[in-house]
């Protein structure tokens, strides 16, 4: 819809349909104090003609060589179908369904969503209505929480490494609830076997499988060493590694209690970072603590199939301030183009995918062993990335990588912990071809050498 600005006697009008005298008297509310927005270094207006060409002359600063990042944001191919068919106007303006009148279409996506990732996770139900892996994973530590009432303690165990986003988004969500995220102690880039013999109690347990480094937990010890303390097992997963990996379901005996995760590498683009959409999965025995909206299958008085919300009544545009959670949208759109990805590829094409990038990182990760200097940081079996270690600063590295050779390196790891200064991520996905990782080797060896 084309925008109309108000003119001076449109709001003049307005004003004086308010009876009020200004503009700045709707803001009265606010803090003087409170730092307005300096706009003096902002230029007056372009020509359309001058601002497209700028633009474009910006974008191309974007361009890069082939990109080997990795830790939750991942450049998988996404097959032109994909957003063709989510860039149609039926999805691409639809919104969050809030009434069970919601259009039959959105209702059956939702439900196809929902029951592929149940499939995958190998959990009984699944939602929709997540921001991204960081908000599930904190969604899921609050879900763990009311589902214990039992438990006297507030405590949660972080078992190795999860993504620091991740938990920090988790933990502005949580410490309001006085929740206590208490990280377990780490050896070789995996969760310490010394975590086994603490005894305190605990309310919930979190595993990311693979961990942030892309090393492998050992999740069923960790299911077990759960269980053994009546805590709550939560498992955040990337989605893509369900398709080759055990899901979190048959995880030890019983399985993970709670799954999360972050949906990007289904068919949804890098874009600088996002954004993306989360997503929870759990046990039928915890399905009225799942925020979010659940669809269900039914027929109709004609027996045809037919889908309708099932489970909303926790949210907050019902609940207002009684709301177990405040999530109220499904990043629908999102969410539509994981589901197309999911149906074209298959299970054996997530499985396809799944397998090259494993084997991809793995074969990258050999040739850059050979050059003097770089070896993997830790010697733990890994999926599909890879922490090394460069010898130097790997934060300097990365941009010189970048700056002089076009290759996307990274991230860096001395923000994670400033121990592993010299530790870069790696990750080569399907899309890396030979020639990539052949550049990545040259490029790694030159700046090294000029080091």
């Amino acid at each position: 819809m084309p925008f109309i600005p108000h003119t001076e006697d449109d709001v003049s009008d307005m004003l004086a349909t308010l009876g009020i005298s200004s503009v700045e008297s709707l803001f009265d509310e606010i803090p003087e104090d409170i730092a307005r927005a300096d706009l003096s270094g902002v230029r007056s207006g372009l020509s359309e003609m001058a601002m497209t060409r700028e633009l474009a002359e910006r974008a191309q600063r974007d361009v890069a060589g082939p990109c080997f990042i990795g830790a939750g944001c991942y450049d998988h191919y996404i097959p032109a179908a994909v957003w063709d068919l989510a860039s149609r106007g039926e999805f691409l303006t639809a919104y969050t369904p809030y009434q069970a009148e919601a259009s039959q279409g959105t209702l059956q996506l939702l439900y196809e969503f929902q029951t592929m990732m149940a499939s995958l996770t190998q959990m009984d139900v699944a939602n929709a209505s997540v921001y991204d892996g960081g908000s599930a994973l904190g969604e899921a530590i609050l879900m763990a929480v009311r589902s214990h009432r039992r438990s006297k303690s507030q405590k949660v165990v972080v078992a190795g490494a999860v993504n620091p986003r991740y938990l920090q988004a988790a933990s502005t969500l949580v410490r309001s609830q006085g929740i206590e995220l208490e990280p377990a102690p780490q050896s070789n880039g995996v969760l310490d076997p010394v975590a086994f013999e603490d005894e305190s109690e605990v309310v919930a347990v979190v595993v990311q499988q693979p961990n942030f480094f892309g090393n492998l937990e050992p999740v069923d010890e960790i299911a077990d060493w759960a269980k053994k303390r009546n805590a709550r097992l939560i498992a955040s997963v990337n989605p893509m590694t369900l398709a080759v990996l055990k899901p979190p379901g048959d995880w030890d005996e019983d399985g993970a209690d709670i799954v999360c995760g972050d949906g990007q590498p289904f068919g949804i683009p890098m874009a600088s970072g996002g954004p993306s959409f989360g997503f929870l999965c759990t046990k039928m025995a915890y399905v009225r603590q799942l925020p979010g909206r659940i669809v269900g299958g039914t027929v109709d008085s004609e027996g045809k199939p037919g889908y309708t919300l099932t489970l909303q009544a926790r949210e907050q545009h019902i609940r207002r301030a009684r709301a177990t959670s405040n999530i109220c949208t499904n990043q629908g759109l999102l969410v539509t183009a994981a589901t197309i990805y999911m149906s074209l590829m298959g299970p054996q094409g997530l499985r396809n995918t799944a397998v090259q990038c494993h084997q991809n990182t793995h074969e990258l990760v050999a040739r850059l062993s050979r050059i003097d200097g770089v070896e993997p940081t830790f010697n733990s079996p890994y999926f599909h990335e890879c922490a090394l270690d460069v010898g130097q600063s790997a934060q300097a590295m990365v941009k010189q990588l970048a700056a002089e050779h076009g290759v996307v390196a990274g991230p860096a790891l001395n923000a994670v912990d400033p121990e592993l200064d010299h530790s870069l991520l790696v990750c080569a996905t399907e899309q890396r071809t030979d020639a990539d990782m052949e550049r990545f080797v040259q490029a790694l060896r030159d700046v090294k050498g000029s080091s």
